[in-house]
């Protein structure tokens, strides 16, 4: 058996690595919410509109970093399934404000368990601190990016 791929100048590229480790953390993502029929990006778009009742699909584009037309496609597969809901706007008869359905709502709690079991075990293996370390400097990354 030959020895280990020499990865040359990747091996200081944080690019490569933050990359292989974000298809590892969503191949598990995605493994433990198949029970569920949830994808990583259903996930996000429920968890959003939860925590901002209302919220117009402009807003949730730009908050999540979908270009709209993806959006459009994912809200329509969620409201095929009965878990959201597209309503018009009270504020602007142009947009419509997303709710989730009691239906999106037990879901959610299921999903949002799943997702805790997930991130639990991300923790286990890469240590706590170092997981809280990861969530703090991804969320300034981000907002220096915007």
């Amino acid at each position: 058996m030959r020895g280990p791929v020499d990865l040359g100048v990747l091996n200081s590229h944080l690019g490569y690595f933050i990359r292989r480790i974000q298809l590892w953390v969503f191949q598990d993502f995605i493994k433990t919410l198949a029970p569920i029929d949830i994808s990583p990006a259903q996930f996000s778009v429920l968890t959003v509109i939860e925590a901002n009742s209302g919220l117009s699909q402009s807003d949730l584009a730009e908050a999540l970093g979908i270009e709209t037309a993806r959006l459009v496609r994912l809200l329509d597969e969620l409201d095929r399934r009965s878990l959201t809901r597209r309503m018009p706007s009270i504020t602007d008869r142009r947009s419509h404000a997303l709710h989730l359905t009691q239906e999106g709502q037990r879901i959610l709690k299921r999903a949002k368990a799943l997702a805790d079991v997930h991130e639990a075990r991300l923790a286990e293996i890469i240590g706590i601190k170092n997981h809280e370390f990861m969530i703090d400097i991804s969320k300034k990354s981000i907002g220096a990016a915007r």
